[in-house]
């Protein structure tokens, strides 16, 4: 799954190249890319029909675009829809991208031939070629569009006003962040990946930023401190940071940003991903385990496991 530095990558690719536009055309070719709009397929392109798009938005790994307008286009779409799906003047709404496993939102220009699996198409009321695609090999992934909750700066979609602020977000809360830790009673990687604690830190990263913090994934969060605890974060943001600036993790060549191109954190890993190899801080070969369906990889040396 793409985690937040890959999520960070698309949106900056959205902001750059889409925000501000004003839709003009949407073409969905596969319902299972709206099911999370469950008005379905003929509201969600007649409801987005002259909107602008606003700033994009992310929280953890949710991904999102404000809409403001209506007026002409839409009412233009909503003939011949039956009243409840007849669009009307827009505010508070955004359209939420879940990128799944495999989903790509990419702008291209609007003569390139379609790729295989495009799922969604928005074109624009401009005159810069090119067009918004949602390209999702998987169908995991999709567009929806939901209102916002009333009064967020942010216009954060209220499908996932639970999900916790990221360790990038300027209004994250180190202080409540620790003191929330240590109620959880839990172990810190599932702390870790718990959404509603922190967003968008994500199996990759968890394992990235404990190697980095000496911390098994077992250690229990009762026993952190608040030096420990923002030792923990200091690593986080660390990784974070150091996977943005190349542009995240690519293992296959379903992980791009919005112009196609691949990130190359991978090359850049400690831990995941090195079974058996040595480990570039003290040697001792990297161990996997089996976890919660998923694996983690630690230093047996560095990382050594909590007492019974």
């Amino acid at each position: 799954m793409p985690e937040l530095p890959e999520v960070e990558v698309v949106r900056r690719g959205l902001e750059r190249w889409v925000s501000g536009r004003t839709i003009d055309e949407v073409e969905v070719r596969h319902p299972r890319a709206i099911r999370r709009h469950t008005a379905g397929a003929a509201d969600f392109a007649a409801r987005l029909m002259g909107l602008q798009l606003g700033a994009a938005r992310r929280r953890g790994k949710y991904l999102w675009l404000p809409v403001t307008g209506g007026g002409p286009a839409a009412q233009t779409a909503a003939e011949g829809l039956p009243p409840m799906l007849t669009p009307s003047v827009t505010h508070g709404l955004a359209i939420l991208a879940h990128l799944g496993m495999s989903g790509q939102l990419l702008v291209q220009p609007q003569d390139a031939p379609d790729e295989k699996h495009l799922r969604i198409r928005l074109r624009f009321a401009d005159d810069l070629g090119t067009e918004l695609r949602f390209v999702d090999q998987r169908t995991f992934g999709g567009l929806s569009l939901h209102d916002t909750v009333p009064g967020d700066a942010d216009h954060l979609p209220d499908v996932i006003a639970h999900i916790a602020r990221d360790p990038l977000d300027d209004a994250f809360d180190d202080a409540a962040f620790h003191d929330a830790l240590r109620r959880r009673r839990t172990t810190i990687k599932r702390a870790l990946l718990d959404q509603t604690l922190i967003s968008g830190v994500g199996n990759i990263y968890a394992d990235e930023a404990l190697w980095r913090s000496k911390l098994h994934y077992e250690r229990p969060t009762a026993t952190f401190t608040r030096p420990r605890t923002a030792e923990l974060l200091g690593h986080v943001r660390e990784v974070m940071d150091a996977a943005l600036a190349v542009g995240g993790t690519s293992f296959d060549s379903l992980y791009v940003n919005v112009n196609g191109e691949s990130g190359y954190f991978d090359r850049s890993l400690d831990a995941y991903g090195r079974e058996d190899e040595p480990c570039r801080r003290c040697g001792t070969p990297i161990r996997r385990r089996p976890w919660m369906n998923r694996s983690s990889y630690f230093c047996p040396r560095c990382q050594r496991p909590p007492r019974a």
